[in-house]
């Protein structure tokens, strides 16, 4: 068998392997890639293969740097199966939908900004023809006239910005879609199989172990996807005791995002998480969370929940403003087999839902998430997306971070050029100098704002493993493995964990994007 490593390759976005035999083309992932708008839609655009050679897809999570190129496979000519667990099913039936709104709805925000700007220049206008301008393009102050946009667009001959994939190719996407459960082997090509095993970072993440026979030898590749903590809440740990026909890897796929840093442990987050709120509340201010729809919003919640049941912090209004969100954790709600052990007795078993309480309201409508942006009594936001670079959190961000008695509390990885990113470096540089000087300026819908909020990270909510979980899963689990190949870290995280991996007696290697290793 062969690999070739497309995506995730000296980066954290774009997961996306291949492996290649005589019969079958599987590949594991197929994500998109996230960071600056122009080079990343270039990448996202193609792909490296003839989409209808493909046999099956391994996806190893919902993610959508893992699954958001799924629609972009199955509109060409792709006719395999998307094989995942079945909670990873679930929700892909959202986050794909919503992945896919996300790209119309950009490509016809960005229409309207080519449009208006041509029609301004053509006139040469005034305040009150740009008005009509704007009219003319809108059918509210909060909703664009599409189909009159894309007329004026082709009657000017002008280029439009067309979606990566529209709703209904993410509707077709979803019917290739077939969830099974952990531990059970299922076919996936001429002698060959793949079995699941939790991987503890998300909802239905797997690690994926694939064996094939050729001549009377076995070959096995294992793939990581993401791996999360041990000991965190809701999900159960990462696996460790692998069948035995499984255990023998002639190569692991292994990811790498905090492959060179080590998080605060697990047991700080509620005392951290109490602290944040407390000061802020006693400053008369909103904890502004950008949070991830899918894992960190519900970890929160579940986290909020225990706060408020034992009366450690003030019992602040926690408001969810995500659709996605809201529908994400009804999916957390449907498949109570993957929770843990703690959950059960924490919840289940005094007849609570872990992820509903009093103070928790649910925003749906733009309305009430506008109301909420100007809301300036005591609250906590929950507000996707979780690196800030899109959603109604651009908006909260807008209305709070100039403010000093808010706190912007980060909870995830911020990847590199993302507004979230940015965030997280200029406040803590800002906290670090005492808040002395001018605070800086971030551009937010293009428009500058002081960063005045307090910037607060906390690294335990991560859902990755750090350098040391990591390779405890390595030390700790019955694998036997032959090789690795480190991917999902940026350059410097990816080679700083191969040479440490190399040093505790593992043979490891860092691909380049294209490169192919046979196994």
């Amino acid at each position: 068998m062969r690999v070739t490593f497309y995506g995730a390759i000296r980066e954290v976005t774009g997961s996306m392997h291949l492996v290649t035999d005589d019969n079958d083309q599987i590949l594991f992932d197929c994500g998109m890639f996230q960071g600056r708008r122009k080079k990343t839609a270039e990448k996202n655009r193609g792909l490296p293969f003839n989409a209808g050679m493909i046999t099956n897809v391994i996806l190893s999570h919902a993610h959508i740097d893992h699954s958001g190129r799924i629609p972009l496979l199955t509109k060409n000519d792709f006719t395999g199966n998307i094989i995942c667990t079945r909670a990873t099913s679930s929700t892909c039936n959202y986050l794909l939908m919503d992945s896919a709104h996300i790209q119309e709805s950009d490509a016809n925000y960005l229409n309207y900004k080519i449009l208006r700007s041509n029609l301004s220049s053509m006139k040469a206008s005034s305040k009150r023809e740009a008005g009509e301008i704007r009219k003319l393009l809108k059918k509210s102050r909060h909703e664009l006239n599409v189909d009159k946009i894309n007329t004026l667009i082709n009657k000017h001959n002008l280029e439009g910005i067309q979606p990566l994939y529209t709703s209904t190719d993410a509707e077709q996407a979803l019917t290739h879609f077939t969830g099974y459960p952990y531990h059970h082997p299922i076919s996936i090509g001429q002698d060959m199989t793949c079995t699941f095993y939790e991987a503890g970072h998300i909802l239905g993440s797997s690690v994926s172990i694939i064996r094939t026979q050729k001549n009377g030898k076995w070959c096995s590749i294992g793939y990581t996807g993401d791996i999360g903590r041990f000991n965190k809440p809701i999900i159960k740990d990462p696996n460790m005791q692998f069948k035995d026909e499984d255990r023998n890897l002639d190569l692991l796929i292994m990811e790498s995002t905090y492959g060179n840093r080590i998080h605060e442990p697990v047991q700080d987050l509620k005392p951290k998480l109490q602290e944040v709120i407390s000061d802020t509340h006693k400053r008369g201010g909103s904890v502004l969370i950008p949070s991830f729809a899918f894992g960190r919003t519900q970890e929160l919640l579940y986290v909020l929940h225990e706060l408020y049941n034992d009366g450690k912090v003030p019992k602040l209004p926690v408001y969810v403003d995500s659709p996605l969100a809201t529908r994400i954790t009804q999916v957390f709600g449907q498949h109570p087999e993957v929770y843990d052990r703690d959950t059960h007795k924490t919840f289940l078993e005094n007849g609570q839902n872990p992820f509903s309480f009093k103070q928790i309201h649910f925003v749906q409508s733009v309305e009430e998430s506008m109301a909420l942006n100007r809301d300036e009594t005591p609250h906590i936001v929950l507000s996707a997306s979780g690196m800030c670079e899109a959603g109604r959190i651009l908006h909260h961000l807008r209305y709070k971070i100039h403010n000093p008695k808010n706190t912007i509390l980060i909870v995830g990885y911020m990847a590199q050029h993302t507004l979230g990113r940015r965030i997280l470096e200029k406040g803590s540089e800002y906290e670090k100098s005492g808040r002395s000087g001018q605070p800086p300026i971030l551009k937010i819908l293009n428009k500058e704002y002081p960063l005045k909020a307090h910037v607060v990270k906390l690294g335990g909510f991560s859902a990755h493993g750090d350098k040391n979980e990591l390779t405890q899963f390595l030390r700790k689990s019955n694998l036997n493995i032959k090789k690795i190949a480190v991917v999902h870290g940026e350059e410097e995280q990816s080679l700083a964990f191969s040479k440490h991996l190399n040093s505790e007696g593992y043979q490891a290697m860092v691909p380049q994007v294209g490169e192919s290793i046979s196994v």
